[in-house]
């Protein structure tokens, strides 16, 4: 993306602040050689109950369940923005939400859609808004790019694939209302500092 987009200032630290805040890293570098997480990760239904409500916009294809969306893969995206951001980030021809370098090629293409320029602030709290529309989520991974930048952040100790873990979650048995707007994601505490 820097080639591609030198203007847009994307950097691997604020990549990796988002993939903390959405996955703990593919929860502590759980992939495969090619970058498939392992268990998939796949977050609650967005039904409205706590979270936004979106109903379903990929016939489960992604995260299983045909009633409503989930948010899915290392950076969490919704099926619907998957759609039009998803990328292949391996070289392997196939554009995974599960995929590690897949997600983080397309969170860098969805942050630099808007035209900003990443290396200034108020743009990058802007642009991370969009991604998860929280104040406390732009600073949660705001702490997390400053770790990253100092030195006092790391990445993962474990890195390989975990146990192929459950199946994917059950439909949801409730009808979607696809109206509402997104709402914030739970989040960890930032590090500290």
């Amino acid at each position: 993306m820097t080639l591609e987009n030198p203007g847009c200032g994307i950097r691997w630290e604020i990549l990796a602040g988002i993939g903390k805040i959405e996955s703990g890293h593919a929860n502590g570098g759980q992939v495969t050689a090619n970058g498939d997480v392992q268990p998939r990760i796949v977050g609650p239904a967005l039904n409205g109950n706590g979270f936004a409500s979106i109903g379903d916009s990929d016939g489960g294809r992604w995260d299983g369940d045909t009633v409503w969306d989930r948010a899915v893969g290392p950076m969490q995206f919704i099926p619907g923005t998957w759609k039009t951001f998803g990328a292949d980030g391996n070289g392997d021809s196939i554009v995974d939400p599960h995929n590690v370098f897949d997600a983080t090629l397309a969170a860098a293409q969805y942050l630099c859609a808007s035209g900003g320029n990443l290396a200034d602030e108020a743009q990058l709290r802007a642009a991370l808004f969009r991604y998860n529309p929280s104040t406390t989520y732009v600073d949660n991974v705001m702490a997390w790019i400053r770790a990253y930048d100092n030195g006092s952040g790391y990445v993962t100790e474990t890195p390989g694939p975990g146990a192929a873990g459950p199946p994917l979650p059950p439909p949801s048995s409730d009808a979607p209302n696809p109206s509402g707007s997104p709402s914030p994601t739970p989040t960890p505490t930032p590090p500290p500092g």
